[in-house]
């Protein structure tokens, strides 16, 4: 990472592209990763493919990561200007109360903040409960539905988490001894800007780099895979990947009240690595190149599952297009996923990075076929 990559990691978290309304992080993308890319195209739902020709057309590698965030839409403006909103992506009910949004209007950006009834006005039994998100609107400050309506509010109107990108630089300490330093990034929409800043780097590096890579990568940014891995499916149909290399944040499980059997990986670790989720059972012969592949580079990493219901990404939908494609899911652990503000390890980023370029280099047409092979 350089400073413009920086930066261009910064502006990703920042932007505003629920699922649904992804145009403004999608069109930074295109700006960034467009002078590295041998062609740039989009499907219809609006995801964004960006490739980078190797020594051969064959195989075709995609690397796709969502772009999109999770964030709410209006569903109503009641007589006293409140406004009641659906979730877009899964959302902890207990996290949303008191924060600060930004609703996109038609007269621009409009700041509020998720409220619900007063507790001072609650009994005592209902002070105990969770407020659950039916219960809330969001209050932009106006008094009446005439105010609302002249803010430029109205009825489908996008909103996001109103936070902004950090970052903390710290000493690490492993067993009391000082083992070396990381900057920790702060910020909403790690899951997944994250994952495409990591696409769009792979492809700056190979090009800049000239790095040698027996196949074609297509880098992909993906649309509304919060509200059902919808950009997956257009993206695949039309690159009919041979492999791929999804990206997605892995739940970092070093936070208290997690058990490791639950969420194995740790903030700062190395990369996460997919061995199951309940949307995919990587193939075997994938996962076991690209462990290889980092062991020889000596990349940190760390193996990673997801059971029950949660857990799914767009590899869900990958490896099931076409006749079937090979597929991995490879990350970065993010604490506090699903929130406001998450955090997660720039080391980390670099490496998830360093493991896909040297991944990408192995692909060749024979490997690739190896993975299919009875």
């Amino acid at each position: 990472m350089n400073d413009k990559s920086s930066e261009f990691l910064k502006n990703l978290s920042n932007c505003f592209g629920p699922s649904g309304f992804e145009s403004e992080p999608t069109r930074m993308l295109r700006d960034y990763v467009g002078r590295y890319s041998d062609d740039m195209r989009t499907d219809n739902l609006g995801s964004l493919l960006f490739t980078k020709t190797g020594r051969s057309d064959k195989p075709v590698v995609l690397v796709p990561a969502h772009i999109d965030e999770v964030g709410f839409i209006v569903s109503s403006v009641n007589e006293l200007g409140y406004l009641t909103f659906n979730p877009l992506g899964d959302w902890f009910h207990q996290v949303l109360l008191g924060q600060r949004v930004k609703v996109r209007t038609s007269k621009g950006l409009v700041g509020g903040v998720i409220a619900a009834k007063p507790p001072h006005l609650l009994p005592a039994e209902e002070r105990a409960k969770v407020v659950s998100q039916d219960k809330m609107f969001i209050d932009v400050g106006a008094s009446n539905l005439d105010e609302a309506k002249a803010m430029g509010i109205r009825l489908g109107d996008p909103v996001v988490p109103d936070s902004s990108y950090s970052t903390i630089s710290k000493r690490i300490f492993t067993d009391g001894r000082k083992r070396g330093s990381d900057v920790v990034a702060i910020g909403k929409a790690f899951d997944n800007r994250s994952g495409v800043f990591i696409a769009a780097e792979v492809v700056r590096i190979l090009k800049e780099q000239m790095v040698d890579h027996p196949n074609t990568v297509v880098g992909a940014a993906t649309t509304q895979e919060e509200v059902g891995l919808r950009g997956a499916r257009t993206t695949a149909h039309i690159v009919k990947p041979d492999v791929c290399l999804t990206i997605d944040c892995d739940l970092a499980g070093d936070v208290p009240g997690i058990d490791a059997k639950d969420a194995p990986t740790k903030m700062g670790r190395g990369p996460s690595i997919t061995v199951y989720d309940p949307s995919m059972i990587p193939n075997q012969g994938l996962l076991k190149l690209v462990i290889k592949v980092a062991d020889r580079a000596r990349i940190p990493y760390q193996l990673s599952q997801t059971g029950g219901d949660g857990g799914a990404t767009d590899a869900g939908i990958v490896h099931m297009s076409n006749a079937g494609c090979p597929t991995v899911v490879i990350g970065v652990p993010v604490r506090h996923m699903h929130a406001h503000a998450g955090m997660m390890s720039l080391t980390d980023v670099e490496n998830t990075i360093r493991l896909l370029v040297e991944v990408t280099k192995k692909l060749d047409q024979r490997t690739v076929e190896s993975f299919s092979a009875v």
